[in-house]
């Protein structure tokens, strides 16, 4: 199983089609076929999976300049609430201030309950773009920019 494989397979569990955030395999291979795309993949203990082994949660990420932004953060559903996400955005921090990175910026619909981990780890509130995403049933959604400082 590639590293992709193990992207797609936490893709399709944990991202609910209603909110439109899940990426295809093409949207991913081309993020990762970019100089500045990284990903990160954890089990569920917190650790880089085995070659056989599935994969728990990821986050996929890309570096411009001396910034780095969370493209997508994903965890399988049957493991959340059990600090992955947490881990997941720890090692992602970890590794964007290795990159030399100054900040670090996400987006998130508004309505989000991921928005707590950001706010535990850090983030703030640092932009607004209203109505910018679309669910299946055509409810617009504001989308909310975190920024941190490392």
């Amino acid at each position: 199983m590639t590293d992709l494989d193990k992207v797609m397979a936490v893709m399709e569990a944990a991202f609910d089609p209603h909110w439109r955030e899940a990426w295809t395999r093409r949207q991913v291979e081309d993020s990762l076929a970019l100089s500045s795309g990284f990903l990160i993949l954890m089990n569920e203990t917190g650790c880089h999976p085995s070659s056989e082994e599935p994969a728990a949660g990821f986050v996929l990420a890309r570096r411009v300049l001396d910034e780095v932004e969370l493209l997508l953060i994903g965890v399988l559903p049957e493991k959340r609430g059990r600090g992955l996400g947490g881990k997941l955005l720890d090692e992602f921090l970890r590794r964007s201030a290795e990159y030399g990175a100054a900040n670090v910026f996400l987006e998130v619909r508004a309505n989000n309950r991921a928005e707590k981990v950001y706010r535990a780890a850090g983030f703030a509130p640092v932009g607004r773009r209203k109505d910018y995403y679309r669910t299946l049933d055509g409810t617009k959604i504001d989308a909310v920019t975190f920024g941190k400082t490392l």
